[in-house]
């Protein structure tokens, strides 16, 4: 499968549409983001159920911003709108087929129960917070 590109525009609807998104945040200077490019894009060829975009740091600035990345490359990996992994560095090739094993192995039931769980007590503490004031 074809490695999309990820831009400010289609972020959101790359992150909703898919069941597993990896993405590699990268920029053109970087040797390491250089070296790292092609195992990425041969595992986009192997593995056709997930999806594998890569994000230029350079020219989506505010992308990178949004993440947060301060090193390239980093990956992250989303899970049914999850962020369940997140990592800079240039991987080897069976360290991330490992990492993608682990990820599609999740239980995501009981991610999004804990989930659910935390904002629930969340807004109960800010409803009490509110209450005290």
């Amino acid at each position: 499968m074809p490695v999309q590109h990820v831009t400010a525009e289609n972020l959101d609807r790359l992150i909703a549409d898919n069941d597993i998104l990896v993405i590699d945040f990268w920029a053109e200077w970087c040797a390491p983001c250089r070296a790292y490019g092609p195992i990425f894009e041969k595992l986009s060829d192997r593995f056709t159920d997930i999806t594998f975009a890569k994000c230029n740091t350079e020219e989506q600035q505010q992308v990178a911003a949004a993440f947060e990345i301060r090193s390239i490359p980093t990956t992250a990996i989303f899970r049914e709108k999850v962020l369940l992994f997140r990592e800079s560095g240039a991987f080897p090739e069976e360290a991330l087929v490992d990492i993608l094993q682990k990820v599609k192995a999740v239980d995501m039931k009981e991610v999004h129960a804990t989930i659910a769980k935390e904002r629930a007590k969340a807004a109960g503490s800010e409803n009490d917070a509110a209450a005290s004031e």
